[in-house]
């Protein structure tokens, strides 16, 4: 029997070639902004019958019609599985779709893009390059002594595919990395580990710390004035899990003060930050607008997990990024 899928229109019309070449038995229901698209022009209503497969690209959400897609999925009579471009799956529609026994997959396509993120804003923020720029436009001839990565020490918070591939370009640059994950492993590109219990060990010893983790009930409003409060005088914090993981006021008094150097934040309690946000214009915070996943290759690995996904799914093998209900809260 045909396998159903159902697959945002525009998303469609950027894969449909590639789709058709893997010669699947499926039958392909597209969406729109709207609803179900009609098929050969006549209407349809899978959500009466039921979707096997159905796919959250990332057109979607630029396009600003993620809710609707989301109140799709569970409208449907039944739905199989469910692929996501997010990463993070703490959106409310996420619980409610799997308490309905439906499988979900995430993505870590995104991870390529938001580590170089990551490297490129610490790299400039411990590099004098403005300085460097400002004795050129001076003619003035001076050494600039900078920060070596090969000599910080970089904590991240969460080792999901995000937090692996920030270890694997840090690493290659000599740091010593230091990982909060689940199991206390470590490995070629963690050099310590430890759980969230841990953590007010290793803050004090760190230069840098990522934040990368999920947003759950144990790891909201985690980074309070406690984790503030212990961290090396003239620590850079990077934020590109989720805003609410920190408690803003506390994290612009250790700013004031000095004990934290920066914060580059992608990530806010509220998208978009309110023009009124004092964030906006604090000199040592650096605001982007969720716009670590960007990188010019990440629509290609959204793209190309679906479809090695879809075929994993017919073949009835094993499904990349799938996530145990358990995690999702």
């Amino acid at each position: 029997m045909p396998v159903t899928v159902a697959i945002y229109d525009k998303a469609l019309a950027l894969i449909g070639e590639r789709l058709d070449a893997l010669g699947l038995d499926i039958i392909i229901h597209p969406f729109g902004k709207d609803g179900w698209s009609p098929v050969n022009g006549a209407a349809v209503s899978p959500g009466a019958a039921g979707i096997d497969y159905f796919w959250l690209s990332p057109s979607i959400a630029f396009d600003g019609h993620m809710t609707a897609a989301l109140e799709l999925v569970l409208g449907c009579k039944s739905v199989g599985v469910l692929q996501t471009f997010n990463a993070g799956l703490d959106n409310p529609n996420y619980k409610k779709i799997a308490d309905q026994g439906i499988r979900i997959c995430n993505s870590s396509a995104q991870a390529v893009s938001i580590s170089e993120y990551v490297l490129a804003h610490v790299l400039s923020l411990i590099h004098p390059i403005e300085q460097q720029g400002d004795q050129q436009a001076n003619k003035l001839w001076k050494s600039t002594p900078f920060h070596e990565i090969s000599r910080m020490n970089w904590l991240i918070v969460g080792f999901g595919p995000i937090g692996q591939e920030v270890a694997k370009r840090v690493k290659s640059f000599g740091a010593t990395t230091t990982v909060i994950r689940r199991s206390p492993a470590t490995s070629d590109i963690v050099d310590n580990a430890g759980t969230m219990a841990d953590l007010e060990t290793f803050l004090p010893e760190a230069d840098v710390i990522v934040l990368a983790c999920a947003l759950n009930g144990d790891t909201r409003d985690f980074a309070d004035a406690r984790f503030f409060g212990a961290l090396k005088k003239g620590a850079i914090l990077v934020n590109i899990a989720r805003g609410a993981l920190i408690v803003d006021a506390a994290m612009i008094a250790a700013l004031d003060d000095g004990r934290l150097a920066a914060a580059v934040l992608d990530v806010f309690r509220q998208e978009p930050l309110p023009e009124g946000d004092p964030l906006w214009s604090h000199p040592k915070v650096r605001v982007t607008a969720h716009t670590s996943s960007s990188g010019n290759g990440s629509f290609l690995r959204w793209e190309q997990l679906f479809l090695d996904n879809i075929v994993r799914f017919v073949n009835g093998d094993a499904l990349e990024n799938e996530v145990n209900p358990k995690d999702i809260v």
